[in-house]
């Protein structure tokens, strides 16, 4: 008589969606960082008074940002 092997599961592991995640976190800030500093840059570089390249290129930063978080997120297997 044989003793039945258990199915095995094709779920991905826990630590990779949990490096997956914090890395999302860093990306996110990273994308932010360098859109503030772009637009601070663009601001300097014009000499706008009022900080709107800062104020547009951050905001962009932010939905760039938003947009890869749901790109990699679609990639995670629960």
């Amino acid at each position: 008589m044989e003793i039945p092997k258990p199915p095995k599961k094709n779920k991905p592991s826990q630590l990779k969606n949990a490096a997956m995640l914090s890395g999302i976190a860093f990306q996110m800030g990273a994308i932010i960082y360098f859109a503030n500093k772009g637009g601070l840059w663009l601001d300097s570089y014009f000499k706008t008074t009022n900080e709107i390249f800062m104020i547009i290129a951050t905001l962009l930063g932010v939905a760039i940002s938003i947009w890869v978080v749901v790109l990699q997120l679609k990639k995670i297997k629960y």
